[in-house]
């Protein structure tokens, strides 16, 4: 169950993240639903492995290379999801950021 609600969470944060920033576009509730489910698997199952491949730039950019990889899976879900996008790189690592700080408020909220 709180899978679910979490799934909600990043749907709903998905679907006003539009109304921050003005480079990111989500067409329909469904599209954010989508996409959240699909860069919940990215997150899951393909950033642990970056990570891990990107140890060293990491380590030397004291981990605010983290940023880069986080602003890459999120502009990849976008390439992947239609009607999700991302004007640019540099607007995915900003929006990555927002995504994560928001989601990670709002879920504070729900009970385990």
């Amino acid at each position: 169950m709180r899978l679910l609600l979490i799934w909600l969470v990043n749907t709903l944060t998905l679907f006003v993240l539009p109304r921050l920033l003005d480079t990111v576009q989500v067409d329909s509730f469904t599209t954010a639903l989508t996409a959240a489910l699909v860069l919940g698997l990215v997150n899951t199952l393909i950033r642990p492995i970056i990570l891990v491949l990107t140890l060293p730039i990491t380590f030397v950019t004291l981990g605010l290379f983290i940023f880069v990889i986080n602003g890459l899976m999120f502009w990849a879900v976008a390439d992947i999801v239609p009607g999700f996008q991302v004007t640019s790189f540099g607007a995915a690592i900003v929006a990555a950021f927002v995504y994560s700080v928001v989601s990670w408020l709002l879920s504070a909220f729900i009970p385990k």
